[in-house]
């Protein structure tokens, strides 16, 4: 450890204190709410988690649990300084959604290494968390937004995007009949896909195999059940094609499978879900350069 460092806090707002609570915390108060819900019979509480990982894909897997858990009817949020910046407001009495933001700090050298690499001297590290509130568009009044990049029932040019970077991973992708009566196969390094499918059936299909290719590869993720792992690709598929517009059954009963009595296991499989959900979004829909540059970018991928 380097004692001769120093690290020092950037513009931290002093009337909102340090968030106390983990990230890790936080995500397993949310799994144990979550797991009340499913033990009372919710089942379709589950789905509502995977509908938030669709609209809120940029976010981290805590901040997407503490969303979906505060308001689960969420579309798109922003801080208060975004909405104002698109010329909304957000209404009068309005409770914002916590969510953790990064305390960002630099880490100054001494002089005499400074001197040594004038590139290096200040380094922005992270330091904690802290709270931070986002609102709903429904909480906001104002100006118009632009249109949302969105699809209705058709997959357009995510097909094209989608196959490229299956191709782009490595993995070898053929059109045969032999595999009927499944709709498609994954083989470590190969998916095979019946031809003659509808556009967003095929689309579904190649999202849910190329999930097993990206989550069951390693010993860990192998090692769960077959039923978990054809639950998580599905579910990979209902998140990827809520988040390009298609119409999804809720499954939600299907979805009890990710949880038999194992917290841990259940923790997990969202993360993954999540997390590959995320890559495969990014290849589809990159973000533009005004999102890259809005203020709360930074907070969508802390916790």
């Amino acid at each position: 450890m380097n004692t001769n460092s120093t690290v020092t806090p950037i513009s931290e707002n002093p009337k909102q204190p340090q968030q106390r609570q983990t990230a890790k915390e936080i995500i397993a108060a949310n799994v144990k709410s979550l797991i009340e819900q499913l033990e009372a019979g919710h089942s379709d509480a589950l789905t509502a988690y995977l509908d938030a990982m669709s609209r809120f894909h940029n976010y981290s897997f805590g901040n997407i649990l503490e969303i979906a858990r505060q308001k689960p009817t969420a579309t798109r949020v922003a801080g208060l300084y975004a909405w104002n910046q698109l010329g909304r407001k957000v209404k009068k009495g309005e409770k914002g959604i916590r969510i953790l933001a990064p305390i960002v700090g630099i880490k100054r050298k001494r002089d005499e290494e400074a001197e040594r690499d004038i590139t290096k001297q200040n380094t922005r590290v992270l330091v904690g968390f802290r709270n931070a509130y986002v609102f709903d568009v429904t909480q906001t009044e104002g100006a118009e937004l632009p249109s949302m990049r969105e699809m209705r029932g058709t997959v357009g040019d995510n097909r094209d995007r989608l196959v490229s970077f299956i191709k782009a991973q490595g993995i070898e992708l053929v059109f045969t009949e032999k595999i009927a009566p499944a709709l498609g196969m994954s083989y470590g390094g190969k998916i095979a896909i019946l031809p003659g499918q509808s556009e967003a059936e095929e689309f579904s299909t190649l999202v849910h195999e190329l999930g097993h290719e990206m989550l069951h590869k390693s010993e860990r993720r192998t090692a769960t059940t077959k039923v978990v792992r054809e639950t998580e690709a599905e579910a990979i598929a209902f998140v990827i094609g809520k988040a390009v517009g298609l119409e999804t059954g809720s499954a939600s009963a299907d979805y009890i499978h990710l949880y038999h009595g194992n917290a841990s296991l259940l923790a997990e499989s969202l993360e993954v879900i999540q997390q590959t959900s995320g890559v495969i979004l990014a290849a589809l829909q990159p973000p533009t350069a005004a999102e890259a540059e809005m203020p709360d970018a930074e907070l969508a991928k802390v916790a």
